[in-house]
């Protein structure tokens, strides 16, 4: 079986602080922005490649489940692979941007072996990993930095 990931949702207390960290320092783009803040969906999205989104879901759509245990801080971390080129470059950018590497470059294994990773955090504290594989698995699908 072939899997590929559709989406991950996040629970978000400030969704333009959220939305400037994943479009401008991660520089993915934006999806249904208009139709956010018009109204017509109930949260924006940012593309992380033609097959996988990251749902920014506000406030509003969360807090009364994170009232009864269930709805906030449920996500460990989420990786992202890019090519070693965009992974040096993502580095440099979460420095020009003051975000600390918690972790890393240190090797961990994923969906394609080994790979060095880094690991950060993102204004809410959702912890991301960045990585890169050396024998170059896919890596040029995530549309992080291009």
């Amino acid at each position: 079986m072939r899997c590929a990931m559709d989406h991950l949702g996040l629970n978000v207390t400030d969704e333009q602080k959220m939305l400037d960290f994943y479009s401008k320092v991660l520089q993915l783009k934006t999806e249904r922005m208009e139709e956010y803040r018009t109204g017509r969906v109930p949260f924006p999205s940012v593309r992380l490649n033609e097959d996988t989104v990251i749902d920014l879901f506000p406030k509003n759509m969360w807090q009364n489940e994170a009232a009864v245990g269930a709805g906030w801080q449920q996500l460990n971390h989420f990786c992202m692979a890019l090519a070693k080129k965009d992974w040096d470059a993502l580095v440099e950018r979460l420095s020009d941007n003051a975000v600390s590497i918690t972790t890393g470059p240190v090797p961990r294994w994923g969906a394609h072996g080994s790979g060095i990773s880094i690991y950060f955090s993102d204004p809410e504290g959702n912890t991301i990993e960045v990585r890169y594989y050396e024998k170059d698995a896919r890596p040029d699908e995530c549309l992080l930095g291009s």
